[in-house]
């Protein structure tokens, strides 16, 4: 269109100069030398590898603190630095980019009996571990009776409470005996971003305590196998396995294509920026103002879409609010309804995200599946709902237009991209909640809160109403970018508000010490099949614990509803396989939270992800999305067979 600027020279108008830069809220931030030193050990080492043979990606977790210890079945370890990326196969994995669920060193689904207390797993023929000693049932049997028998195992406690019996029918066939029903007992094996992975019986059987064990090196079924790694955690190398045929990967892709993968840390996204522009770096991944700058710089770098909103839109995890509960004024339904409609959600996802998210009302997000199986379906519901707002009035709080206007307001920036309902609703979402500070003020009002000389909010008993908004330290995260966004949106209707940046988040969300936060406001649904029972299970009553004590959920709103717990329950007791039944109590349970909105859903989790194409390209980008685009999800041993050298065809 005549008139219009290219993706690059758009992005060319918000960097200048030949240094590397920034483009922050207040224009231009040069990155200063310090934070663009990559470091010097891997420099060198990076000399011991064929350049174009050799892909260089980003632990996303940091720096590894116990590099040589690669048992990841006791404590957390970072996986991400290609243990479970490259050298693991699972018995299954979740692959969101497609919807679909992948057969790892299982060969196909598992197999229930009528009430769910047995279950038979078939097993993939002609996979070997990376050391040429063959796969079969017995490595699967091994690992859960070790995982039962030693208390220090992570999956200890669930696989005691769960497992009668495990028994090596054949090679090729395993059988599980139940303590009681359980019909996504499998899904402990089914790989999202960790799961039970299977031990090499010949290797963990020579240990008197395989607890203690640091399995160094790693031998998975993979197609990848360990190089080397730095002592001080910095990197990690990985090669392709010669027999790399006898992988998972391999037997259903084909030939992985670089000879070797390491994974690098990376302290900010300075340094990825440089690193990537130097051609250090294949894959990065920044903040909404770092993508800008890499684009406008590089002239080999690409990003996911091709044009705005350039980022990856089909992560499985929605983003927002969480408000705790067990904790005033936050238990009052009214008041959490008041802090939602106090969000302009235009103006919140501009701060968040340059307006670039896809938005969700539910707490399930707008990819894969969910639109059609539940977001789409809800929208005559949404648009009926109605809340309380006293007097005998009601207030329907939904805005099928919002998504519309995020999109207006991106376009209005300069930002060029296509104008159909299809796109529309693919990238920006259905719609939201609308912004009625009046209604908020109502709500609080008819709970006792009341404005005071400086018409900042002040709660029943008075004193003023203060909102510590708790997030991580890296500021370029999710977590973070709601927090800021959310606490300016607060603070405009009269809140102080503010944001608390701690690294010991886990543990003071756990046992309830916190006001509001971003944990994600709901579990992480699978990313493929219709299944919700993993995001509504962890609001169930049974996990909730007094404050102080460690909850036993992921998350910690610490909220639950008797009609909840029945819908958990009849969840777990259908066919996870029978979709017509699964989606229609997953609507109820979807219905459920957002009448209480314990926690807030914004927008789906999204990446900004630069690819070099100076040695490797076909990545899975928005136009050929073969894969999970992320270099450190499980999923990146997938994409490995169809990355190309550059220059071939």
């Amino acid at each position: 269109m005549a008139g219009e600027l290219s993706r690059r020279e758009f992005l060319k108008t918000l960097s200048v100069g030949t240094g590397a830069f920034l483009v922050g809220s207040t224009g231009l931030i040069p990155i200063s030398e310090s934070l663009l030193k990559t470091d010097a050990a891997f420099a060198a080492q990076i000399g011991t590898f064929p350049r174009e043979e050799t892909l260089i990606a980003r632990i996303l977790t940091g720096r590894v603190g116990t590099p040589d210890n690669f048992n990841q079945w006791v404590g957390w370890k970072w996986q991400d630095r290609g243990i479970q990326n490259l050298a693991d196969e699972p018995l299954w994995s979740v692959d969101f980019a497609t919807g679909e669920i992948i057969n790892g060193v299982a060969a196909g689904d598992p197999v229930y009996n009528a009430d769910f207390t047995t279950l038979t797993i078939p097993l993939r023929e002609g996979v070997a571990w990376s050391d040429g000693t063959p796969f079969t049932a017995a490595d699967v049997v091994y690992t859960v009776e070790t995982l039962m028998a030693f208390e220090g195992f992570n999956a200890h406690t669930f696989f005691v409470d769960n497992v009668e019996s495990v028994t090596a029918v054949d090679d090729l066939t395993v059988e599980f005996v139940l303590k009681q029903a359980n019909s996504r007992f499998h899904t402990t094996f089914l790989d999202r971003w960790g799961c039970t992975r299977i031990f090499p019986k010949h290797i963990f059987e020579t240990q008197e305590d395989p607890t203690l064990f640091t399995f160094n090196p790693y031998v998975g079924c993979g197609p990848y196998k360990l190089h080397s790694f730095d002592p001080q955690g910095s990197w990690t190398a990985w090669e392709k396995r010669e027999d790399w045929d006898k992988s998972p990967t391999g037997i259903m892709y084909g030939e992985p294509q670089p000879r070797y993968i390491i994974y690098q840390y990376f302290a900010d996204e300075g340094a990825q920026i440089l690193a990537q522009l130097t051609h250090q770096l294949d894959i990065v991944e920044l903040s909404a103002d770092g993508l800008k700058a890499l684009l406008a710089q590089a002239e080999t770098s690409r990003a996911y879409q091709p044009t705005f909103p350039f980022v990856v839109n089909n992560d499985p995890a929605i983003t927002g609010i969480v408000f705790n509960t067990a904790r005033a004024p936050f238990d009052n339904r009214d008041v959490r309804w008041a802090l939602t409609l106090a969000i302009e959600i235009v103006e919140y996802t501009s701060i968040a995200v340059d307006s670039s998210g896809t938005l969700s009302p539910v707490h399930i997000p707008h990819l894969g599946p969910y639109p059609e199986l539940y977001i789409g379906p809800m929208q005559e519901w949404l648009t009926e709902f109605t809340i309380d707002i006293g007097n005998g009035e009601t207030f329907a709080p939904y805005d099928p237009e919002a998504a519309r206007r995020v999109a207006d307001y991106a376009r209005s920036r300069g930002y060029v991209f296509p104008e159909d309902d299809e796109f529309i609703i693919k990238t920006f979402g259905y719609g939201w909640y609308k912004y009625a500070p009046d209604i908020a003020e109502r709500l609080l009002v008819n709970n006792g809160f009341s404005r005071g000389a400086d018409n900042m909010w002040l709660l029943p008993d008075g004193t003023p109403w203060r909102i510590s908004y708790m997030t991580g330290t890296v500021l370029s995260n999710h977590d973070a970018r709601n927090a800021v966004a959310a606490v300016q949106q607060w603070r405009k209707f009269g809140i102080d508000a503010t944001v608390f940046n701690t690294e010991n988040g886990a543990d003071l969300g756990s046992v309830g010490d916190f006001d509001v936060e971003t944990v994600w406001p709901g579990r992480e649904p699978w990313g493929a099949g219709p299944d919700l029972y993993r995001v509504l299970d962890d609001w169930n009553s049974a996990y909730i614990k007094p404050v102080g004590e460690r909850a036993q959920s992921s998350y910690h709103s610490r909220w639950s509803t008797p009609e909840m717990d029945d819908i958990i329950r009849r969840l777990r007791e259908t066919d996870p396989f029978n979709t017509e039944q699964v989606v229609a109590i997953g609507i109820e349970g979807l219905k459920e939270v957002v009448r209480q909105m314990p926690s807030v859903p914004t927008y789906g989790y999204i990446g900004f992800i630069g690819w070099d194409e100076s040695y490797w390209t076909n990545w899975p980008g928005s136009e050929n999305p073969y894969a999970v685009p992320y270099s450190h999800w499980p999923n990146f041993k997938y994409v490995t067979p169809f990355l190309r050298p550059a220059g071939q065809a």
